[in-house]
């Protein structure tokens, strides 16, 4: 019996699911796992507080003696919770998160054997990971790479079956000082942000010493059967179906979106959720997606920082925790054909110390005239980086989703909303025109008043949009379900500091000239949308007609990662990222290397396992039903029946035969169009080789084919687990 029937029958001994005890109050567990600063208040001297405090809130260095009383409260804080061990927690440039354990446990010169954990051990580690991906910063024998510590991520205590560890969120930087992984850049970026952000912010309020960008992530994701995913090489490997005919259903009824959750699911649910909460990690929403068996968390807002290393941290819980209720959870952007992908919605906005929400209008014209400002800079930056943030988003799995008419286009917009619209286009109206200080347009624009009007028209935004405002913060849609928010939150940041600083170098210019201040930040905004309303687009992202408009107004339209990620070396792009302390010209060089090679690879393993699965699966499936079907009709035959009746059978035999020779030829061509690409040197252009000699002339070839047999083809015979079963046995 193969491993699919083995797993359907066996099914019904798994689907009960896993008790995972009776509901609690969020409150009574949330943040049970975390060095809070209230933990911190009770473990740490008043000095040792303070100095922790003053890091977390204003990036002040901790010296090394407080350290080594940092260091002995968290020692002591997790023993108290049964830690052995403690661990740098960083997140390369993998995708993954990476720690390496190292135990308290230590013997003195004497031979006592001690507890301890020092500053030293906190602030820094040379966990070696040469292994890494660097981009050429390092080679393979400079295999010094450091972590060091992140105090504006709070340290938190992993819980893997009986064991517990105490987790440090921290940066990876090669022994030259150039960053490795995703934190380390949008830790600059949000700096570089928060210092602009607050210049900006005080023509209009010169309370606001700081600004913080927050972020909110929507995670869609898949669950399915463990033993049907286990029967599934394809999945194991790629996280995707590379073959597998449409079921007669799919999402066409939608009657999956918001509906009654499956009872395992759930259950699935309320345990991944409790260990999130004890994590500190605050989600607030759990609800169906469009297809069958996806399924979508979300967050309450957190700082930027924080909120990424929750994502990460959850991703991580949520497979983990799969395995206890025998499900597996799929992050990939299109495991399935023929119904929606997975994004990761990134909803941003910015906050100040003084509690205003920078992307959400006012109650007076001071305010609504700020909210503007960031409003029209925030349309400015994606317009001028339109190509940045498209690098920001693209991999091979997003390949798959973007474009796909259930997803954003690969041509990034943005969508304000009608009653936006008009006032946007108010302002641009008026070009030509005089302001003066109590103009209406200035100081009256009546945006409070309208906020019912306003949300009405975004409630039910545009679904199509990769960058919509919907009332109070911008989502950024086009981000895919596996992705480091990380890497699209440091572009975005980077380029609305950039942005801003032009802004207020912009309106000083006006002042000096004479402007009132109200007068030139006006003329600026004004000028602003003049320049950038090509990216404004309120229609159907999805249709034809947009891609031919988009192209009109001079819109990038890369559809393919390859390609995408040439704007991350760009000119441009290398003067907004050193400019304003982010990135270095070799770090930028090193992250392009790697996005390709990870693209090549990825590419690389799918081709391998499309042959693979033909070669041992497909292929030897449809010829033993097509020795079935030969041997019925020359059994047929042997009686004497009229020739006739059995045409059906000797049609499917052609048809079967037809199928098995295009899948084999194909896939031997595959494998001779790879050598190629592999004999390449040039990255870039192994990279664009993969995608045009190998994925676009052979990945949807072979699995039409194989599609076609799979539903030619008994389904006894067939060995791999079919979408109906993947889909709908969960």
């Amino acid at each position: 019996m193969s491993l699919r029937f083995q797993a359907i029958n066996n099914y019904h001994k798994r689907s009960g699911g896993v008790e995972v005890g009776p509901s609690t109050k969020v409150t009574a567990i949330f943040g049970e796992n975390v060095f809070t600063q209230k933990v911190a208040r009770e473990f740490l001297s008043d000095e040792a507080y303070k100095s922790l405090n003053a890091s977390i809130r204003g990036g002040k260095k901790i010296d090394r003696a407080v350290a080594n009383q940092i260091a002995a409260g968290l020692r002591s804080w997790a023993e108290s919770k049964g830690v052995t061990h403690y661990t740098h927690w960083f997140q390369p440039l993998t995708g993954t998160t990476a720690e390496k354990h190292d135990s308290f446990f230590t013997i003195k010169s004497d031979g006592t054997a001690i507890e301890e954990f020092d500053g030293a051990a906190l602030i820094q580690q040379e966990p070696d990971a040469s292994s890494f991906p660097s981009g050429g910063l390092r080679a393979t024998f400079e295999a010094r790479g450091y972590t060091a510590w992140d105090p504006s991520s709070p340290a938190f205590i992993m819980e893997i079956g009986h064991g517990r560890t105490l987790c440090i969120p921290t940066i990876f930087v090669a022994y030259t000082g150039e960053s490795l992984d995703y934190k380390a850049p949008l830790l600059k970026a949000l700096a570089a942000l928060d210092k602009a952000a607050v210049e900006v912010c005080n023509y209009f309020d010169k309370n606001v010493t700081k600004v913080t960008a927050t972020l909110g992530w929507e995670q869609e994701y898949f669950v399915i059967d463990e033993a049907l995913a286990n029967a599934r090489p394809d999945l194991l490997l790629t996280e995707r179906t590379v073959y597998g005919a449409a079921p007669a259903k799919g999402q066409q009824l939608d009657d999956h979106y918001f509906g009654s959750i499956p009872e395992r699911v759930y259950a699935f649910m309320r345990d991944f959720e409790a260990e999130s909460y004890k994590l500190g990690i605050p989600l607030r929403t759990r609800h169906n997606e469009v297809a069958p068996a996806q399924f979508e968390c979300a967050p309450i807002f957190e700082e930027v920082n924080l909120a990424v290393d929750h994502n990460t941290l959850l991703m991580d819980v949520m497979s983990r925790v799969a395995k206890r209720h025998k499900l597996r959870v799929l992050l990939h952007e299109k495991p399935f054909a023929g119904i929606n992908g997975s994004g990761k919605h990134n909803n941003w906005s910015m906050a100040t110390d003084t509690g205003v929400n920078l992307l959400a209008p006012g109650k007076t014209p001071k305010t609504n005239l700020m909210f503007l400002t960031f409003f029209v800079n925030t349309i400015k930056a994606v317009h001028d980086y339109s190509g940045l943030l498209r690098s920001a988003i693209a991999s091979a799995g997003n390949d798959f989703r973007l474009g796909a008419n259930e997803a954003p286009p690969a041509i990034i917009s943005v969508f304000v909303g009608e009653y936006l619209s008009r006032v946007l286009g108010e302002i641009e109206g008026r070009v030509g025109e005089k302001f003066d200080e109590q103009d209406e347009a200035i100081l009256k624009l009546d945006l409070h008043r309208s906020i019912p009007e306003l949300l009405l028209d975004n409630t039910d935004r545009n679904r199509t949009s990769p960058f919509a405002f919907t009332g109070n913060k911008f989502e950024f849609r086009a981000v895919g379900s596996s992705a480091n928010c990380g890497n699209p939150m440091t572009v975005l940041n980077t380029i609305m500091a950039d942005t801003l600083r032009t802004f207020k170098k912009d309106v000083d210019a006006l002042i000096e000239k004479g402007d009132k201040k109200e007068v030139a930040i006006m003329h600026i905004i004004q000028k602003y949308i003049v320049e950038s309303k090509a990216v404004l687009f309120e229609g159907d992202g999805y249709s034809d007609d947009w891609e031919v408009e988009a192209e009109k107004r001079g819109l990038p339209n890369i559809k393919t990662t390859p390609l995408a990620l040439d704007a991350m070396i760009s000119e441009k792009a290398k003067h907004l990222f050193t400019t304003n302390g982010v990135y270095s010209e070799s770090e930028m060089e090193a992250r392009h290397e790697i996005e390709l090679e990870k693209y090549i690879k990825k590419v690389q393993i799918e081709a391998r396992v499309m042959g693979d699965l033909a070669t041992n699966h497909i292929l030897p499936a449809a010829i033993r039903y097509q020795n079935q079907l030969i041997t019925n009709v020359r059994g047929l035959k042997d009686l004497g029946i009229d020739h006739a009746l059995y045409s059906t059978q000797l049609t499917m035999l052609e048809k079967i035969s037809e199928h098995i020779s295009v899948i084999r030829y194909n896939v031997e061509q595959m494998v001779e169009a790879r050598k190629v690409s592999n004999n390449i040197a040039d990255t870039r252009e192994k990279a664009i080789s993969y995608q045009t000699e190998v994925k676009d002339k052979y990945f949807d070839l072979i699995r039409y084919h194989v599609d076609k047999l799979e539903l030619l083809v008994a389904d006894e015979e067939w060995t791999l687990p079919k979408y109906r079963e993947l889909l709908f046995l969960r």
